[in-house]
């Protein structure tokens, strides 16, 4: 399996008839996002991180970055992985010395802390093809901090 780099291209609120849901875009440089639907505290968390913004105390994903740091552990990567039935899967790829550890993860969750630590956020070629959606073809994007 082959996977591509990508960039958060942004965190929105996925304005459609039937309500609005929070969304991380993923851009893989084509024609196509990658829209991923999250949970609205990772939304505001992933914003927090693009935007440099640090809280006056740490948030989980702080946290696990600060664990990192402490026990000098490298994040090399997050990996995403799979899509089945909706569902999209993730790994965070670390390194302490020479031990190397694969670690299950939910995508917003990794993004979260792979934009904090910084690391590369990977995607499986065979999961953009599936979920890649053509930039017109996207429902109504209001950014995050407009929505709220």
């Amino acid at each position: 399996m082959t996977a591509q780099e990508c960039r958060v291209q942004g965190v929105f609120m996925a304005v459609s008839e039937m309500g609005a849901a929070p969304t991380v875009l993923l851009d893989t440089g084509g024609e196509s996002m990658v829209p991923i639907y999250i949970g609205l505290w990772e939304a505001i968390s992933i914003s927090n991180a693009l935007n440099s913004e640090v809280l006056p105390r740490p948030i989980t994903h702080d946290l696990i970055i600060e664990v990192f740091r402490n026990f000098e552990i490298t994040l090399d990567a997050l990996q995403i992985d799979a899509l089945e039935d909706g569902v999209f899967y993730a790994k965070l790829l670390l390194r302490q010395g020479s031990r190397t550890e694969v670690m299950d993860c939910r995508p917003s969750d990794g993004i979260a802390i792979a934009l904090r630590y910084p690391a590369p956020i990977m995607i499986e070629d065979t999961v953009v093809e599936m979920a890649a959606v053509k930039k017109d073809g996207l429902p109504g994007m209001v950014d995050l901090k407009d929505y709220l």
